[in-house]
C-alpha cells in the first residue's frame, strides 16, 4: 500500500505549483453565522483543500466541527451546520506548511483561557515560531498541536496584560512571521494582520453584521458588502458597540504584500488590496508580450491559473487565443494512480491537448509560474503530440529560486528548478523552442509601479530575489532547527 508521501509524490496534479496555507473568514452578529461561515469557505476553497473548520458561539457555549478533506465533503449537510449555533462564527481551510496534516492540526484552535473561551484561524507563517515554543515548553506549557498557530494561543493565555486584548497585542508584538488571524471570543470577533501586510485580511458588512475573510471573493458569494481591507498592523475588535481599530505598531515599517497574490493564489475574482485580480494577471501577461514577443500561430493558456495572463498577451500580441488545452476539474488531488503503466500518463489524467487547435500550429503556451518543471516537462510533450509545430512557452512571473516562510508551501531550493538552471538549460530541460520569464521589474509595471524600488521594494518577492523582508529567526539554510513533535499521529 502506499504511504501517504507516496500519494503525495506519486500525484502528478499539484506538485509543480505553490500552494497558499490557508484561507480564514469570520461573521460576527448575524443569524445564520455558521451557514455564512461555510458558504465563505467554499469560496476561499482554491487556499487550502487539505483540511476545513469551523467554530461558532451561541452566546454560552462555542461550538466545533473540524474534519479532514474540501468544505463540501463536511459542511454541506444541514444537521453539521445546525450544531453550529450562533451569531457568530469563525471557520478555517487549510494547506498546510507548519505542521502534519491532521486532525489536531486543524483550525481553528479553541482553548479555554481564564478569561473565557478562544478561537483561532491564522493565515501565514510565524518565523520565530519554534524558538517561542521552546521557551513555553521549558516554561511547563503543553501543545497539543505542531502548528505555529497554538504558538498565538500561549502567548495570550500567559499574558500580563489586562484584557484578552491587550494580551493578544501584547503578543504579537513577540511574534516575526507573516499573519492574518481571526479569533472568535465571548465577547467579540477579532482581527489581525502582519505589520508588513503580507497576507491579506478585509472586513465586509451583511444585514447589520460583520466579516472578516481573506478574499473580496467569499463576501461575493453571501452577498455582502466589501467596506475595506485590514491596514498592516492593525488589530480590529468587532463587537455589540460595532467595529474598533487599533494600530499598536509603529506605522514606520514597510508594507510588503505578497506578489504572489496576484500570479496565483487568489481568485482571478477577487479584488485584494484594491486591486482586481483578473486585470492584474491580464497587464502581466500584456507586459510578458512586450518584453518576450515571439513570430507564433496562436497563444494557448497551461489552465486554469494561465488563462487571464494568456488573454493579455494574445491582446498585446495581436494573436488568437485558444483553448489548446482542456482540465479534467474532476480529479482530486489525491488520487491514487494503481500501476507503474497508469502512474506513466502523469499529466494526462488532469490535462488534455486539444489536437484541433494545436496540430500545425507555433504555439505559445502561457503559465503563471514554474516551480519543479515537472508538470511543464510534461504538458509540453503532450502539446508536441498533439501536432504542435513550435512551441514557445512565456511564464507570468519571474523564476521561482528562493524557498517562501511566510505561509506558502514551497519546495527546497534544491528542487526549484529556476535555482538550478538558467533559461537556456531550463528551456532544453522542459523541451521547449524559447522560453522567456516576465523581468522583476516587468511585473512591477504590470501592476501600476515605474519599476521595483530596490531601497524598499512594494511587494514581498523574496520567492523571486531573496530579499525576505520578515527575519527567518526558525530557519538555518532554509532547514528547520527544531522538531516540534515526538508524536506520530495516523491519518
Amino acid at each position: 500500500m502506499a504511504s501517504p508521501h507516496d500519494q503525495i509524490s506519486m500525484n502528478p496534479f499539484n506538485d509543480d505549483k505553490l500552494h497558499e496555507e490557508c484561507g480564514v473568514f469570520g461573521v460576527y452578529g448575524h443569524p445564520d453565522a455558521a451557514a455564512h461561515t461555510a458558504l465563505g469557505l467554499h469560496a476561499l476553497q482554491h487556499r487550502g483543500q487539505e483540511a476545513a473548520g469551523i467554530v461558532s458561539f451561541d452566546g454560552t457555549h462555542f461550538h466545533s466541527h473540524r474534519s479532514l478533506g474540501s468544505v463540501g465533503d463536511h459542511f454541506s449537510s444541514a444537521n453539521v451546520i445546525g450544531q453550529l449555533s450562533g451569531r457568530a462564527a469563525i471557520g478555517h481551510v487549510r494547506y498546510s506548511t507548519s505542521g502534519e496534516t491532521v486532525l489536531r492540526n486543524v483550525q481553528p484552535l479553541f482553548a479555554d483561557l481564564a478569561g473565557g473561551g478562544l478561537a483561532i484561524a491564522h493565515n501565514g507563517n510565524i518565523t520565530n515560531a519554534k524558538g517561542l515554543r521552546r521557551e513555553m515548553e521549558q516554561r511547563g506549557s503543553i501543545f497539543q498541536s505542531t502548528m505555529d498557530t497554538e504558538v498565538i494561543v500561549h502567548l495570550i493565555a500567559t499574558g500580563r496584560n489586562v484584557g484578552l486584548v491587550a494580551k493578544l497585542i501584547d503578543g504579537l508584538g513577540q511574534l516575526t512571521g507573516a499573519y492574518a488571524l481571526v479569533i472568535q471570543t465571548h465577547e467579540a470577533l477579532i482581527g489581525a494582520r502582519d505589520p508588513h501586510g503580507v497576507r491579506p485580511l478585509i472586513l465586509g458588512e451583511l444585514d447589520g453584521g460583520h466579516i472578516l475573510c481573506s478574499e473580496s471573493c467569499a463576501l461575493d458569494i453571501i452577498g455582502a458588502n466589501f467596506i475595506r481591507d485590514i491596514e498592516p498592523g492593525e488589530v480590529v475588535v468587532i463587537d455589540r458597540d460595532g467595529v474598533k481599530s487599533l494600530h499598536p505598531f509603529p506605522k514606520k515599517i514597510p508594507q510588503r504584500f505578497c506578489v504572489f497574490e496576484y500570479i496565483y493564489f487568489s481568485r482571478p475574482d477577487s479584488v485584494v488590496e484594491g486591486v482586481n485580480v483578473y486585470n492584474a494577471r491580464k497587464n502581466i501577461g500584456a507586459e510578458l508580450a512586450r518584453e518576450h514577443g515571439v513570430d507564433a500561430d496562436v497563444v494557448v493558456p497551461v489552465p486554469d491559473s494561465g488563462v487571464p495572463g494568456a488573454i493579455g498577451f494574445a491582446e498585446q500580441a495581436n494573436l488568437p487565443f485558444e483553448l489548446g488545452i482542456i482540465r479534467n476539474h474532476y480529479v482530486g488531488r489525491t488520487f491514487i494512480e494503481p500501476t507503474a503503466a497508469i502512474r506513466h500518463l502523469g499529466v494526462r489524467l488532469k490535462h488534455n491537448a486539444n489536437r484541433a487547435a494545436l496540430s500545425g500550429k507555433r504555439v505559445v503556451l502561457i503559465d503563471d509560474s514554474i516551480v519543479r518543471g515537472t508538470t511543464s516537462t510534461k504538458i509540453v510533450e503532450m502539446v508536441r503530440a498533439a501536432g504542435a509545430k513550435e512551441v514557445h512557452m512565456r511564464v507570468a512571473s519571474p523564476p521561482t529560486i528562493h524557498s517562501c516562510f511566510y505561509g506558502v508551501d514551497t519546495p527546497t531550493r534544491d528542487q526549484l528548478i529556476g535555482s538550478q538552471m538558467d533559461v537556456a538549460t531550463m528551456a532544453s530541460h522542459i523541451g521547449v523552442d524559447s522560453l522567456a520569464f516576465i523581468s522583476i521589474d516587468g511585473m512591477y509595471r504590470a501592476m501600476g509601479h515605474d519599476c521595483r524600488n530596490k531601497d524598499e521594494p512594494q511587494f514581498c518577492d523574496a520567492c523571486f530575489t531573496g530579499d525576505y523582508p520578515i527575519e527567518l529567526t526558525d530557519q538555518v539554510d532554509g532547514e528547520d532547527i527544531a522538531q516540534l513533535s515526538l508524536l506520530d499521529e495516523a491519518t
